[in-house]
């Protein structure tokens, strides 16, 4: 069988005692990262051998996996953070696991999504996640389309883009109410709450640094 397992998004002790279990009982680990992994099961003294699974080796790391299931081995996947499968490799290999009539069990635990959420004081009864915006091609449409939306919308962004980002959202979208979650559970975890005007003035007065969710209020009547 195949199990999903969520890893801590920064802080160590943001793990399940079955994720823990998990990892210790199964053959082999893939990770998106293994430097990352390893650092995760040093700290809790866990054995088991790793193996890098990410967008440039599941090519050759999906049939090698999926024989390995066949042959009664059992697997962990993980991310370098969180739940595997948002917005991070993996589904192609759940989706020939199950093709396989291979057994995919999830082992629930941290996500920056829902944490960011949960914190946000935006009503998130109904949201849209986006993930990572396109780069270039797309973009302009996308935030277009998401200027229109009535639900929350949930985006990823890299410290590097999050200024420009934030100007986008006000080009496109007007000024909106919006949330920056950044550092997570780290020791320089920070939310910044405000309108976009508000947010980038915050912003402007530091280094930003680390992995971010971003919030948005969806469209008013």
């Amino acid at each position: 069988m195949l199990y999903i397992v969520a890893t801590p998004i920064g802080n160590l002790e943001d793990i399940t005692f079955r994720a823990i279990r998990t990892l210790t009982e199964v053959d082999y680990i893939f990770a998106e990262d293994t430097r990352v992994t390893k650092k995760l099961l040093n700290h809790y003294n866990i054995k088991t051998t790793v193996y890098r699974y990410d967008e440039h080796t599941k090519s050759h790391q999906i049939p090698n996996i999926i024989n390995l299931l066949k042959n009664d081995k059992i697997i962990a996947l993980v991310t370098d953070a969180g739940t595997p499968c948002i917005s991070d490799p993996g589904y192609e290999l759940i989706n020939e696991a199950l093709n396989q009539e291979i057994k995919v069990i999830p082992i629930p635990g941290a996500s920056a999504l829902t944490s960011a959420i949960s914190v946000s004081g935006i009503s998130m009864r109904r949201f849209v996640f986006e993930g990572f915006l396109p780069k270039k091609k797309g973009r302009q449409t996308l935030f277009r389309k998401l200027a229109e939306e009535e639900r929350s919308i949930v985006i990823y962004e890299s410290p590097f883009r999050i200024e420009k980002t934030i100007r986008e959202i006000e080009e496109y979208m007007g000024e909106r109410y919006i949330v920056v979650a950044r550092e997570i559970t780290k020791i320089y975890e920070e939310i910044i709450r405000g309108t976009t005007k508000e947010v980038l003035d915050k912003l402007s007065k530091g280094t930003v640094k680390g992995e971010i969710v971003i919030l948005i209020k969806g469209k008013e009547d």
